[in-house]
C-alpha cells in the first residue's frame, strides 16, 4: 500500500496537463509508504508514449531524498490519452520489482491513479490509500 495526500495527487495532475500530449514522470518520496514529497522530473523521451528518467536528476533526487530521511517510494507517470494500467512499453521496461510504479491517466475529466508492483513482465495493482 502507498499513501498519497489528494494535494499531492493534484501537483502529480497539474504536470501532467502541463506536460501533455507527452508523458510526465519522476519519484515519490517518503517513509513507511506515506508519500511525503513529490519529485517532478524530465521525460528524457519526450515521448507521448513512454518515458526514460534523466540519470543526472536521478542520482540527485537520490541524494536529497536521503539527506531528508525519505527513501524513493514510487516513480511516477502520466498517461496523457490511456488508462492508468501499465503499457507493453512499461510492462518492458520496469526493471525493479521492488518499485511502485503509479500511473496517472488524464485521459477523463476525472484523472484516475492507479499504482502497481511488476514482476516479470507482469503488473499487481497496490493499493492507493488518499490522505486529505
Amino acid at each position: 500500500m502507498i499513501t498519497i495526500r489528494q494535494e499531492t495527487i493534484d501537483r502529480l495532475i497539474e504536470q501532467g496537463r502541463s506536460e501533455a500530449p507527452l508523458e510526465a514522470c519522476g519519484y515519490l518520496a517518503g517513509t513507511g509508504g506515506l508519500v511525503e514529497r513529490h519529485f517532478p522530473m524530465a521525460n528524457t523521451d519526450k515521448s507521448e508514449y513512454h518515458f526514460t528518467l534523466d540519470p543526472e536528476e536521478q542520482f540527485k533526487v537520490l541524494n536529497e531524498t536521503r539527506k531528508m530521511g525519505f527513501e524513493i517510494l514510487a516513480v511516477y507517470h502520466t498517461h496523457p490519452a490511456s488508462p492508468a494500467r501499465p503499457s507493453e512499453e512499461d510492462l518492458k521496461l520496469a526493471y525493479d520489482p521492488d518499485m511502485v510504479y503509479m500511473i496517472i491517466s488524464l485521459l477523463e475529466k476525472e484523472c484516475e491513479v492507479k499504482a502497481f508492483k511488476i514482476r516479470n513482465g507482469k503488473a499487481y495493482e497496490e493499493v492507493v490509500a488518499v490522505k486529505n
